[in-house]
């Protein structure tokens, strides 16, 4: 488990949305409260946030556009092919964080440890609060008709209120399929 964020990706309707608090914290020590940990890529066709250590993070974010534009947008052999790099290169096997990698029609979280994994029902979650975000999101797409966006706002929020590594200021980045 990474300690210092929360992300969380839901898509619902034909539209994605992904959030990300922006705490950073040092330690014990709040270093900044407005960081961005979500971006779009690849043309603005897909979405990537990350949990972890800053510097790796930014690091894999570069490795997976290049792997975006290697294989053309395609999200799926990028994620297996980061993955594998990840796992087999001795520099990258050292960087601790976790993605969550997600375009219109899948949703992706990969590790160092090769695993790319599609969760199922909509809704991918990693970080500190991940646990606290994905219930909150789970249960808000099981009993209501709020669209993605929203969903991923109010369980941030949620996620805010429970775990100390996350806050409210959330950064939510959307897709919208054709």
């Amino acid at each position: 488990m990474f300690h210092g964020t929360t992300i969380l990706c839901v898509k619902r309707y034909n539209k994605l949305a992904m959030g990300g608090d922006g705490q950073v914290t040092l330690g014990n020590t709040i270093i900044k409260q407005n960081a961005k940990k979500t971006r779009k890529m690849y043309n603005n066709k897909v979405l990537a946030g990350f949990a972890g250590a800053t510097a790796d993070a930014f690091t894999l974010f570069e490795k997976f556009e290049s792997k975006l534009e290697t294989y053309r947008g395609n999200i799926k052999r990028s994620a297996v092919e980061l993955a594998k790099d990840w796992r087999t290169d001795k520099i990258l096997r050292r960087l601790e964080a976790l993605l969550i990698v997600a375009d219109i029609n899948h949703t992706f979280l990969i590790s160092g440890n090769g695993d790319v994994l599609e969760p199922e029902g909509g809704i991918a979650s990693i970080g500190s609060g991940g646990a606290y975000a994905h219930s909150a999101a789970k249960a808000l797409y099981d009993n209501t008709e709020l669209p993605a966006e929203e969903i991923v706002r109010k369980a941030m929020e949620i996620a805010a209120e429970t775990c100390i590594y996350t806050n409210k200021n959330i950064v939510i980045e959307t897709l919208e399929g054709e």
